[in-house]
């Protein structure tokens, strides 16, 4: 795991390279969260709204709507796919995506239209990494995490 500004930015997942880590399942779907320093300068989520289960998206449409005391923003498709499922823990409690995004916190599970493609628009290693610290010095993040 490398650690910039506080943020932690884990070498495994795949990024795009903006809010949101993807993780890969062995059953063709892929797992989504936001970033640390995404949560960080959205501040505390208070409220997450989904697109229900079953629901297309194109790549860059949003997925969900996550809401702060200081920001309402959307949550863009890495890529174009269906989501499956969402995260029951983040909608019963929003703030756990400032608590541990890479873990407890991620938010649904898509499967792309076409899996090559979904990698195409990711990043991984360090390159990825390379381009999420650049992020954080531009947007000058310091990341913390809150504690419920």
């Amino acid at each position: 795991m490398t650690e910039y500004c506080g943020c932690e930015l884990p070498e495994d997942l795949w990024y795009d390279l903006d809010y949101l880590w993807v993780r890969p399942q062995d059953d063709g779907t892929f797992t989504i969260g936001l970033t640390d320093p995404a949560q960080t300068m959205a501040g505390r989520v208070v409220s997450v709204l989904f697109r229900k289960p079953g629901t297309h998206r194109d790549a860059g449409r949003n997925v969900a709507t996550l809401e702060s005391g200081k920001w309402v923003g959307g949550v863009p498709a890495p890529f174009a796919g269906t989501v499956e499922r969402i995260n029951p823990a983040v909608a019963d409690n929003p703030g756990l995506v400032n608590v541990s995004p890479y873990t407890d916190a991620w938010l649904m599970v898509m499967r792309p239209d076409d899996a090559q493609l979904a990698y195409a628009r990711l990043k991984r290693g360090p390159d990825a990494i390379a381009a999420l610290k650049a992020w954080i010095d531009k947007y000058r993040v310091q990341c913390m995490r809150c504690t419920q």
